[in-house]
Parts: structure tokens; sequence; C-alpha cells
């Protein structure tokens, strides 16, 4: 049982890394939009491409404010958060039971 709670572990650590480098792009994609980006710059598209799968749906859910406010990015955070908080604990405290 040693070998499915490792790779449960390895599981855990693997998605944890990718909600941690997620959770950067989105800031960096938030600050970026403050300082109007060059559309063709290959990072703002590479941020753009990695991040908008995410927030479009965000977006259709939680419309801009009037001001011009866009709150998808705080939503994604709150995501990411409760699915590193939830999902990666899960399988972590799973895989310490397996042993």
């Amino acid at each position: 049982m040693f070998v499915l709670s490792n790779f449960m572990i390895a599981i855990a650590n693997v998605l944890d890394t990718a909600f941690n480098i997620f959770y950067w792009l989105i800031l960096i994609r938030a600050l970026i939009s403050w300082v109007n980006p060059d559309p063709f710059n290959p990072i703002v598209q590479f941020l753009y491409a990695a991040t908008e799968w995410l927030l479009a749906p965000l977006r259709k859910l939680i419309p801009t404010w009037r001001i011009g406010i866009d709150l998808s990015p705080i939503i994604a955070f709150l995501l990411l958060i409760f699915l590193r908080s939830f999902l990666v604990m899960t399988l972590q405290q799973l895989a310490l039971r397996l042993r």
C-alpha cells in the first residue's frame, strides 16, 4: 500500500505546485492590466492564453461593475485557495492513512 500512498502524495505535490504557479500567473496578469500592456508582447499573450480559460467563465458569472472593476481574478484566487486547502490536503491525508 505504500506505493499507492507515495503516488497519491506525488499527485498532491504536483497539484499544489500547479495551483501555486497558476496563482502567480493570475496575479501577474492582474498587475499588468493596470499599466495597459502591449497586446503583441509574447509575455502578455502567454499570460492571457494561460489564464483566460478560467477567468472568462468567471467574468460571465460575475459581470464587471459600471466602474469597470473586474472581480474575476479575486474569485479565481479564492477558488485556487479552496482547491489547495481542500483537494491537496485531502489527498495528502488520505495517502498518510494508507501507509
